[in-house]
Protein backbone atom coordinates (compact mmCIF):
# COMPACT_ATOMS: atom_id res chain seq x y z
CA UNK A 1 0.00 0.00 0.00
CA UNK A 2 3.08 2.16 0.99
CA UNK A 3 6.04 2.80 2.59
CA UNK A 4 6.13 2.21 6.09
CA UNK A 5 9.57 3.54 7.97
CA UNK A 6 10.62 1.40 10.78
CA UNK A 7 13.77 0.73 12.35
CA UNK A 8 15.50 0.79 15.57
CA UNK A 9 16.16 -3.02 18.26
CA UNK A 10 12.85 -4.69 19.36
CA UNK A 11 12.81 -3.22 23.03
CA UNK A 12 13.41 0.10 21.71
CA UNK A 13 10.52 -0.13 19.58
CA UNK A 14 8.29 -1.27 22.04
CA UNK A 15 9.09 1.78 24.43
CA UNK A 16 8.43 4.14 21.66
CA UNK A 17 5.51 3.10 20.89
CA UNK A 18 4.39 2.98 24.85
CA UNK A 19 5.35 6.08 24.73
CA UNK A 20 3.34 7.20 21.89
CA UNK A 21 0.51 6.18 23.96
CA UNK A 22 1.39 8.54 26.65
CA UNK A 23 1.57 11.40 24.26
CA UNK A 24 -1.88 10.57 23.11
CA UNK A 25 -3.59 9.90 26.66
CA UNK A 26 -2.08 13.51 26.74
CA UNK A 27 -4.41 13.89 29.52
CA UNK A 28 -6.92 11.72 31.82
CA UNK A 29 -9.75 12.89 30.31
CA UNK A 30 -11.11 10.87 27.45
CA UNK A 31 -12.46 11.96 24.08
CA UNK A 32 -15.82 10.51 23.34
CA UNK A 33 -15.88 8.84 19.66
CA UNK A 34 -19.47 10.50 19.18
CA UNK A 35 -17.39 13.80 19.90
CA UNK A 36 -15.37 13.36 17.43
CA UNK A 37 -17.54 13.03 14.76
CA UNK A 38 -20.07 15.21 15.54
CA UNK A 39 -17.83 17.98 16.30
CA UNK A 40 -15.15 17.57 14.18
CA UNK A 41 -17.07 16.25 11.46
CA UNK A 42 -15.57 18.77 8.62
CA UNK A 43 -12.39 16.40 9.44
CA UNK A 44 -14.09 13.39 10.13
CA UNK A 45 -15.49 14.36 5.94
CA UNK A 46 -12.34 14.66 4.97
CA UNK A 47 -10.41 11.64 6.34
CA UNK A 48 -13.78 9.62 4.57
CA UNK A 49 -12.78 11.47 1.23
CA UNK A 50 -9.08 10.26 1.05
CA UNK A 51 -9.92 6.78 2.51
CA UNK A 52 -12.39 5.80 0.21
CA UNK A 53 -14.69 4.74 2.78
CA UNK A 54 -17.86 6.19 4.10
CA UNK A 55 -18.27 5.93 7.88
CA UNK A 56 -18.41 8.68 10.25
CA UNK A 57 -17.70 6.45 13.17
CA UNK A 58 -14.80 4.18 11.92
CA UNK A 59 -13.24 7.89 10.79
CA UNK A 60 -13.37 9.60 14.22
CA UNK A 61 -12.47 5.92 15.66
CA UNK A 62 -9.40 6.31 13.47
CA UNK A 63 -8.56 10.21 14.28
CA UNK A 64 -8.57 9.78 17.59
CA UNK A 65 -5.99 6.69 17.36
CA UNK A 66 -3.52 8.64 15.88
CA UNK A 67 -4.14 12.07 17.53
CA UNK A 68 -5.47 13.82 14.66
CA UNK A 69 -2.82 12.86 12.31
CA UNK A 70 -4.75 13.34 8.54
CA UNK A 71 -2.28 10.78 6.28
CA UNK A 72 -2.12 8.70 9.72
CA UNK A 73 -6.09 8.39 9.70
CA UNK A 74 -6.34 7.80 6.16
CA UNK A 75 -4.27 4.64 6.73
CA UNK A 76 -5.57 3.05 8.90
CA UNK A 77 -9.43 3.59 7.41
CA UNK A 78 -8.34 2.36 3.88
CA UNK A 79 -6.43 -0.29 5.23
CA UNK A 80 -9.13 -0.96 6.97
CA UNK A 81 -11.32 -0.69 3.65
CA UNK A 82 -8.96 -3.09 2.37
CA UNK A 83 -10.15 -5.97 4.50
CA UNK A 84 -13.88 -5.83 3.48
CA UNK A 85 -15.83 -8.02 0.81
CA UNK A 86 -17.94 -5.96 -1.97
CA UNK A 87 -21.19 -7.69 -2.09
CA UNK A 88 -22.73 -5.19 -4.65
CA UNK A 89 -22.47 -2.19 -6.70
CA UNK A 90 -24.76 0.59 -6.16
CA UNK A 91 -27.22 2.00 -9.10
CA UNK A 92 -25.80 5.16 -10.77
CA UNK A 93 -26.52 8.09 -8.36
CA UNK A 94 -28.85 10.87 -9.75
CA UNK A 95 -27.60 13.87 -7.99
CA UNK A 96 -29.76 16.05 -9.33
CA UNK A 97 -32.12 14.34 -6.93
CA UNK A 98 -30.15 14.86 -4.01
CA UNK A 99 -31.85 16.58 -0.32
CA UNK A 100 -29.66 19.95 -0.51
CA UNK A 101 -29.00 21.57 2.89
CA UNK A 102 -26.18 24.30 0.86
CA UNK A 103 -26.65 25.70 -2.39
CA UNK A 104 -24.98 28.55 -4.15
CA UNK A 105 -23.94 29.91 -7.75
CA UNK A 106 -21.37 32.65 -8.77
CA UNK A 107 -22.28 32.38 -11.95
CA UNK A 108 -25.83 33.47 -11.85
CA UNK A 109 -27.28 36.13 -8.85
CA UNK A 110 -30.92 34.15 -9.41
CA UNK A 111 -31.23 30.40 -10.01
CA UNK A 112 -34.19 28.37 -10.33
CA UNK A 113 -34.80 26.84 -6.30
CA UNK A 114 -33.05 29.63 -5.21
CA UNK A 115 -29.25 30.50 -3.60
CA UNK A 116 -29.24 28.53 -0.41
CA UNK A 117 -26.18 29.81 1.83
CA UNK A 118 -26.96 26.68 4.22
CA UNK A 119 -24.12 26.72 6.74
CA UNK A 120 -20.42 27.51 6.07
CA UNK A 121 -17.79 29.50 7.28
CA UNK A 122 -17.88 32.05 4.58
CA UNK A 123 -19.96 34.61 6.36
CA UNK A 124 -18.43 34.09 9.61
CA UNK A 125 -15.60 36.44 11.24
CA UNK A 126 -12.60 35.09 11.15
CA UNK A 127 -11.82 35.62 15.25
CA UNK A 128 -10.97 33.38 17.69
CA UNK A 129 -14.03 32.88 19.98
CA UNK A 130 -12.17 32.80 23.77
CA UNK A 131 -16.00 31.62 24.81
CA UNK A 132 -16.00 28.02 23.07
CA UNK A 133 -14.44 26.56 26.53
CA UNK A 134 -17.22 27.67 28.13
CA UNK A 135 -19.70 26.47 26.00
CA UNK A 136 -22.23 24.26 26.67
CA UNK A 137 -23.44 22.27 23.30
CA UNK A 138 -27.13 21.07 24.89
CA UNK A 139 -28.39 24.80 25.27
CA UNK A 140 -26.51 25.97 21.91
CA UNK A 141 -28.32 23.13 20.44
CA UNK A 142 -31.83 24.13 21.47
CA UNK A 143 -31.14 27.67 20.74
CA UNK A 144 -30.30 27.46 16.88
CA UNK A 145 -33.67 25.33 17.15
CA UNK A 146 -35.55 27.63 18.62
CA UNK A 147 -34.25 29.90 15.98
CA UNK A 148 -35.28 27.46 12.99
CA UNK A 149 -38.59 26.95 14.99
CA UNK A 150 -37.83 24.04 16.76
CA UNK A 151 -37.43 22.00 13.69
CA UNK A 152 -33.88 20.33 12.15
CA UNK A 153 -32.46 22.53 9.45
CA UNK A 154 -34.15 22.00 6.54
CA UNK A 155 -33.67 20.51 3.50
CA UNK A 156 -34.63 20.96 -0.09
CA UNK A 157 -35.73 18.18 -2.82
CA UNK A 158 -35.32 18.48 -6.33
CA UNK A 159 -33.35 21.66 -7.16
CA UNK A 160 -32.38 21.49 -10.80
CA UNK A 161 -28.88 22.18 -12.08
CA UNK A 162 -27.54 25.54 -12.98
CA UNK A 163 -26.26 24.04 -16.12
CA UNK A 164 -29.18 21.99 -17.34
CA UNK A 165 -30.46 25.08 -18.43
CA UNK A 166 -27.59 26.58 -20.22
CA UNK A 167 -27.42 22.58 -21.82
CA UNK A 168 -30.76 23.50 -23.17
CA UNK A 169 -29.80 26.66 -24.91
CA UNK A 170 -26.56 24.58 -26.27
CA UNK A 171 -24.25 26.69 -24.48
CA UNK A 172 -22.36 24.04 -22.75
CA UNK A 173 -20.18 20.87 -23.97
CA UNK A 174 -21.71 17.99 -23.37
CA UNK A 175 -19.56 15.27 -21.38
CA UNK A 176 -18.28 13.06 -23.15
CA UNK A 177 -21.00 9.67 -23.53
CA UNK A 178 -18.98 6.59 -22.24
CA UNK A 179 -21.05 3.40 -21.66
CA UNK A 180 -18.33 1.33 -20.60
CA UNK A 181 -18.55 0.41 -16.84
CA UNK A 182 -16.71 2.38 -14.25
CA UNK A 183 -13.03 1.50 -13.60
CA UNK A 184 -12.31 0.43 -10.38
CA UNK A 185 -8.91 1.97 -9.19
CA UNK A 186 -9.55 0.17 -6.23
CA UNK A 187 -9.35 -2.96 -7.85
CA UNK A 188 -7.12 -2.51 -11.13
CA UNK A 189 -4.15 -0.76 -11.96
CA UNK A 190 -4.75 3.01 -13.12
CA UNK A 191 -3.58 3.58 -16.64
CA UNK A 192 -2.83 5.87 -18.73
CA UNK A 193 -4.31 7.36 -20.77
CA UNK A 194 -7.02 7.45 -18.19
CA UNK A 195 -10.66 6.50 -18.41
CA UNK A 196 -12.65 9.68 -17.39
CA UNK A 197 -14.40 7.43 -14.15
CA UNK A 198 -10.83 6.64 -12.80
CA UNK A 199 -9.47 10.03 -13.25
CA UNK A 200 -12.41 11.31 -11.15
CA UNK A 201 -12.39 8.90 -8.48
CA UNK A 202 -8.43 8.86 -7.97
CA UNK A 203 -8.88 13.17 -7.65
CA UNK A 204 -11.79 12.30 -5.31
CA UNK A 205 -9.33 10.35 -2.87
CA UNK A 206 -6.30 12.44 -3.24
CA UNK A 207 -4.63 14.83 -1.02
CA UNK A 208 -7.03 17.84 0.03
CA UNK A 209 -4.08 20.14 -0.02
CA UNK A 210 -2.50 19.17 -2.92
CA UNK A 211 -4.96 19.14 -5.03
CA UNK A 212 -5.76 22.76 -3.48
CA UNK A 213 -2.31 23.56 -4.24
CA UNK A 214 -2.52 22.27 -8.00
CA UNK A 215 -5.81 24.14 -9.03
CA UNK A 216 -4.52 27.22 -7.27
CA UNK A 217 -1.27 27.42 -9.18
CA UNK A 218 -3.80 26.97 -12.33
CA UNK A 219 -6.05 30.00 -10.89
CA UNK A 220 -2.33 32.11 -10.63
CA UNK A 221 -0.96 31.55 -14.29
CA UNK A 222 0.03 27.94 -14.51
CA UNK A 223 -3.15 26.99 -16.48
CA UNK A 224 -6.30 27.93 -17.91
CA UNK A 225 -8.10 31.19 -17.41
CA UNK A 226 -10.56 31.86 -14.50
CA UNK A 227 -13.24 29.45 -13.79
CA UNK A 228 -16.62 30.62 -12.43
CA UNK A 229 -18.14 28.17 -9.56
CA UNK A 230 -21.78 27.69 -11.72
CA UNK A 231 -23.02 25.48 -8.76
CA UNK A 232 -22.05 23.99 -5.76
CA UNK A 233 -24.34 22.16 -4.11
CA UNK A 234 -24.39 19.92 -0.82
CA UNK A 235 -26.67 17.41 0.58
CA UNK A 236 -28.01 13.83 1.13
CA UNK A 237 -27.96 11.73 -1.99
CA UNK A 238 -29.68 7.75 -1.68
CA UNK A 239 -27.98 4.79 -2.44
CA UNK A 240 -29.55 2.02 -4.33
CA UNK A 241 -28.46 -1.95 -5.49
CA UNK A 242 -30.28 -4.00 -7.72
CA UNK A 243 -32.53 -6.01 -6.37
CA UNK A 244 -31.21 -10.06 -6.83
CA UNK A 245 -34.46 -11.61 -7.89
CA UNK A 246 -35.06 -8.72 -10.42
CA UNK A 247 -32.78 -6.58 -11.71
CA UNK A 248 -35.20 -3.53 -12.96
CA UNK A 249 -36.19 -3.30 -9.20
CA UNK A 250 -33.77 -1.73 -6.40
CA UNK A 251 -33.71 -1.75 -2.74
CA UNK A 252 -32.51 1.74 -1.05
CA UNK A 253 -29.41 0.84 1.20
CA UNK A 254 -28.51 4.23 2.61
CA UNK A 255 -27.30 7.55 1.94
CA UNK A 256 -24.37 9.79 2.01
CA UNK A 257 -23.67 13.50 2.18
CA UNK A 258 -21.52 14.55 -0.77
CA UNK A 259 -20.34 18.01 -1.89
CA UNK A 260 -20.55 18.63 -6.05
CA UNK A 261 -19.15 21.33 -8.02
CA UNK A 262 -19.63 22.61 -11.90
CA UNK A 263 -17.18 24.88 -13.10
CA UNK A 264 -17.56 27.07 -16.00
CA UNK A 265 -14.52 27.96 -18.52
CA UNK A 266 -13.74 28.61 -22.06
CA UNK A 267 -14.55 25.35 -24.43
CA UNK A 268 -11.68 24.80 -26.75
CA UNK A 269 -13.43 25.06 -29.83
CA UNK A 270 -11.87 28.04 -31.91
CA UNK A 271 -15.14 30.35 -32.58
CA UNK A 272 -15.53 30.05 -28.97
CA UNK A 273 -19.50 29.39 -29.11
CA UNK A 274 -19.95 27.25 -25.79
CA UNK A 275 -18.25 26.93 -22.18
CA UNK A 276 -16.43 23.91 -20.76
CA UNK A 277 -17.27 22.43 -17.73
CA UNK A 278 -14.98 21.00 -14.90
CA UNK A 279 -16.89 18.59 -12.47
CA UNK A 280 -16.08 17.63 -8.56
CA UNK A 281 -17.46 15.38 -5.90
CA UNK A 282 -16.48 14.64 -2.66
CA UNK A 283 -17.70 12.95 0.53
CA UNK A 284 -19.10 15.47 3.32
CA UNK A 285 -19.10 18.87 3.26
CA UNK A 286 -15.42 19.34 1.53
CA UNK A 287 -15.90 22.34 -0.63
CA UNK A 288 -12.33 23.79 -1.21
CA UNK A 289 -11.54 20.03 -2.42
CA UNK A 290 -14.60 19.51 -4.80
CA UNK A 291 -13.83 23.01 -6.52
CA UNK A 292 -9.99 22.27 -6.84
CA UNK A 293 -11.00 18.53 -8.58
CA UNK A 294 -13.56 20.57 -10.96
CA UNK A 295 -10.55 23.11 -11.79
CA UNK A 296 -8.25 19.86 -12.09
CA UNK A 297 -10.69 17.93 -13.85
CA UNK A 298 -10.96 20.46 -16.55
CA UNK A 299 -7.40 21.40 -17.32
CA UNK A 300 -6.51 17.50 -17.61
CA UNK A 301 -9.76 17.70 -20.41
CA UNK A 302 -7.64 21.15 -21.97
CA UNK A 303 -4.52 19.57 -21.79
CA UNK A 304 -1.01 21.48 -22.52
CA UNK A 305 2.15 22.27 -20.94
CA UNK A 306 1.88 23.02 -17.52
CA UNK A 307 2.18 20.54 -14.70
CA UNK A 308 -2.00 20.76 -13.58
CA UNK A 309 -2.60 19.39 -17.67
CA UNK A 310 -0.53 16.79 -17.46
CA UNK A 311 -2.36 13.72 -16.25
CA UNK A 312 0.25 11.32 -15.25
CA UNK A 313 1.76 14.23 -12.49
CA UNK A 314 -1.63 15.20 -11.09
CA UNK A 315 -3.01 11.55 -10.98
CA UNK A 316 0.08 9.60 -10.25
CA UNK A 317 1.57 12.07 -6.93
CA UNK A 318 -1.81 13.15 -5.30
CA UNK A 319 -2.61 9.53 -3.17
CA UNK A 320 -2.34 10.84 0.26
CA UNK A 321 -0.94 7.49 1.82
CA UNK A 322 1.68 6.96 -1.36
CA UNK A 323 2.61 10.75 -0.99
CA UNK A 324 3.45 10.50 2.79
CA UNK A 325 4.89 7.43 2.66
CA UNK A 326 7.48 7.98 -0.09
CA UNK A 327 7.98 11.02 1.89
CA UNK A 328 8.47 8.86 5.62
CA UNK A 329 10.82 6.33 4.20
CA UNK A 330 13.37 8.78 3.84
CA UNK A 331 13.47 8.13 7.76
CA UNK A 332 15.09 4.45 6.80
CA UNK A 333 18.62 3.99 7.04
CA UNK A 334 20.32 4.87 4.12
CA UNK A 335 23.64 4.45 5.31
CA UNK A 336 25.30 2.53 2.50
CA UNK A 337 23.95 5.13 -0.20
CA UNK A 338 25.22 8.28 2.12
CA UNK A 339 28.50 6.76 2.39
CA UNK A 340 28.74 6.02 -1.13
CA UNK A 341 27.92 9.87 -1.77
CA UNK A 342 30.41 10.88 0.87
CA UNK A 343 32.93 8.75 -0.17
CA UNK A 344 32.28 10.46 -4.24
CA UNK A 345 32.33 14.03 -2.53
CA UNK A 346 35.97 13.25 -0.78
CA UNK A 347 37.48 12.02 -3.62
CA UNK A 348 36.52 14.97 -5.82
CA UNK A 349 37.68 17.35 -3.39
CA UNK A 350 41.00 15.45 -2.80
Amino acid sequence: MTYVAVSGGKEAIEASIKLLDFYKGGTEKDVEIEAIENKLSLLVDRVMGEAGLYSKTYAALAIKQCEGSMEEAVFLLRAYRSTLTRNYYTNVVNTSEMRIVRRISAAFKDIIGGQILGASYDYTHRLINFDLDKEKAAELRREVLDMLGAQEPEEISLCPRVSDELRKEGLIEQYAQDDKPPHDVTMSMLEFPADRSARLQTLARADTGFISGLAYSALRGFGQEHPTVGELRCGYVELCVPYPLDEQEEIYIGEVLLTEVECFNKADDKEQLKLAVGYGAVFGRNETKAISMAVIDRELDHGGPYPTQNEEFVLMHGDSLEMNGFISHLKLPHYVTFQSKLDAVRKTRA
